[in-house]
């Protein structure tokens, strides 16, 4: 224990933050205060007790930053859930034909590809800066395509969005991260999956309300508005740290090169992907060769950052133990099955049942509305129990079952059953969700908590566009399979035959209509039946996980940035001990145990 001289040091209400990391630590640590008299025996006095209350009780400031996050990803939120229901209005105004797709491709994409920048950018800048740009960016392309005149623009704007929007909701997750240690993330992870659900539930209504009683370019503009006050409140509220150096010193930390390489295998995979069986036939080239070269791309990376790069983008330690290793791999599962409740779902509600666009929307509410709340159910679960394995079990086994029942739905299905099911699938789901990053992050330091979120995030990204591809492939070919021969020669080879012949099936004669009904209903039972192998993939590679204890602190360069005025309300409390330690003016030191 270090001893500070006596005519050198006294007593202050004020400190650096330097002085007050190493004064006075972050629980579950303990400190001891010294104070040295003419050089007696050194005598512990603990005050990490006012500090622990101080965190379980969580100050304004923490409460207005996470408001600020939280209202962020709202916003997000919102466009990426409303955009379905606009889509055939927008599509007739631009005169966009089979271009329709790239308005959802481009911002999954540019959301996508530019994640593992994201990570290193709030490394090395800080998290807020990063925030408001992403901010910024989300505004400039909601502006541009709510002006858009062309298809070509819409895309281009799109992109932009896409850019703010991926990094808007990685940002989320780690600002998160460095507000509450992993111990206690549960709930507060529960409250952002509310959130989520939120604009889930009320995204699509307010889209088709739009396009129908005013113009879907409001969709974008009232972006604008919304934006600003987020920008307002990540500005003003949200105080988190921001690390130190120059500007030349934190680029220099960035990995250029790396995000390259990463950027144009993600662009190339996914516009391969993407136009696989709609735009133009798996065996074209046009399709192939963006695929096969984007994988290549994205293995060259995973080589060139194993063995070059002095600050990686991606963590590769994150990978390297088991726990981590089976998180991530979960969350890939997890997101090419989830992914297809969300999209695939509401074809069974329009070619099966016969509902509009908005009708469907309404329908899926069900599973909308079952996600977050057990999302937030497993948060409370995980924090009282410090246990993550249970939920994770207990969500795929949901899973399982309710892909199973879904697999059942007919086309001449009750109510009860189709809500049902959903909810049940749902319900696992959300679990899943909140579950999957308490593995990833628990074996690991809080020094790589940005970048193995922003790598979670790019995977369970990715995933999504394969989980797309993976249903989408199986409706084509059950389709053409299950479809009577005269009904499908109508349409070109190639198209996606689900979206075309919905809005036909209306005005087919009997039975005609009631054939293709079936087809269809059988048709989305096989993507229901493949979901229950993946389902029964993520459930096993849980024989990986281990329970690692979960970290109690945060990351000390990213926290909030209030932790100053926290500790010198503990020296004012310290001081008035005057009858412990003697006068005011006798020096004070504080070192951990």
């Amino acid at each position: 224990m270090k001893h500070l001289d006596s005519s050198m040091a006294t007593l202050q209400p004020d400190y650096s933050m330097a002085t007050l990391h190493e004064s006075v630590p972050r629980p579950p640590l303990h400190l001891a205060s010294t104070i040295t008299i003419n050089d007696p025996p050194p005598i512990p006095i603990p005050i990490s007790e006012p500090v622990l209350s101080k965190q379980q009780s969580r100050g304004k400031d923490f409460w207005l930053s996470f408001i600020a996050i939280v209202v962020t990803i709202l916003l997000s939120a919102l466009d990426l859930t409303a955009i379905s229901t606009i889509l055939p209005t927008l599509t007739a105004d631009l005169d966009g034909g089979d271009d329709f797709t790239w308005v959802g491709s481009a911002y999954a994409l540019a959301s996508t590809a530019v994640l593992p920048l994201i990570g290193g950018l709030a490394d090395s800048f800080g998290r807020k800066p990063v925030m408001l740009g992403c901010i910024v960016l989300f505004a400039i392309g909601s502006a541009l395509a709510g002006s858009a005149q062309n298809m070509n623009w819409m895309i281009g704007a799109r992109t932009v969005q896409g850019l703010g929007g991926g990094g808007i909701q990685t940002l989320t997750n780690i600002i998160t991260s460095d507000l509450v240690p992993l111990a206690e993330r549960g709930t507060y992870q529960g409250l952002i999956g509310l959130t989520i659900a939120l604009a889930s539930g009320v995204g699509p209504p307010v889209g088709g309300a739009l396009a129908q009683k005013a113009s879907w370019r409001w969709l974008f503009y009232i972006n604008l508005p919304l934006c600003a006050i987020c920008f307002a409140l990540v500005l003003f509220f949200l105080k988190v740290r921001t690390p130190p150096g120059s500007v030349k010193d934190k680029l220099s930390k960035i990995d250029w090169f790396g995000n390259v390489i990463i950027i144009a295998g993600t662009t190339l995979a996914i516009v391969g992907l993407t136009w696989g069986g709609t735009r133009y036939p798996w065996t074209d080239a046009r399709v192939l060769a963006p695929l096969i070269v984007g994988v290549i791309t994205m293995g060259a990376f995973v080589v060139y950052e194993i063995y070059v790069p002095e600050h990686p983008t991606i963590p590769f330690r994150a990978i390297a133990n088991r726990t981590s290793a089976s998180g991530f791999a979960t969350a890939s599962v997890h997101g090419v099955a989830s992914i297809s409740i969300i999209y695939y779902l509401p074809i069974y509600f329009q070619a099966v049942l016969g509902a509009s666009p908005i009708r469907s929307g309404v329908d899926m509410l069900a599973a909308a509305l079952v996600i977050s709340p057990f999302a937030l159910i497993c948060g409370a679960v995980v924090k009282v129990t410090g246990k993550y394995r249970p939920v994770n079990y207990a969500g795929w086994i949901m899973m399982i079952v309710g892909f199973g029942l879904l697999s059942l739905l007919k086309a001449d299905s009750d109510v009860g059953h189709w809500v049902g099911y959903q909810i049940l699938v749902s319900a696992g789901s959300g679990m899943i969700f909140s579950a999957t990053v308490f593995p990833v992050l628990a074996p690991l330091p809080v020094s790589l908590t940005a970048p193995a979120l922003a790598f979670f995030a790019f995977v369970k990204s990715f995933a999504q566009t394969w989980g797309i591809t993976i249903s989408s492939t199986i409706l084509q070919n059950q389709l053409k399979t299950n479809l009577p021969a005269d009904f499908t020669s109508q349409f070109p080879a190639g198209a996606e035959i689900a979206y075309a012949a919905i809005p036909a099936i209306p005005q087919l004669p009997e039975p005609l209509r009631t054939e293709v009904k079936v087809a269809f209903a059988s048709s989305m039972s096989t993507i229901w039946k493949t979901m229950i192998g993946f389902s029964g993939l993520g459930l096993l590679l849980l024989l990986l996980m281990k329970e690692v204890p979960m970290s109690a602190t945060g990351d000390e360069n990213f926290g909030l940035d209030s932790k100053k005025r926290e500790v010198d309300v503990q020296l004012e409390a310290l001081e008035s001990r005057g009858s412990v330690f003697g006068a005011r003016d006798k020096p004070f030191d504080g070192s951990r145990q």
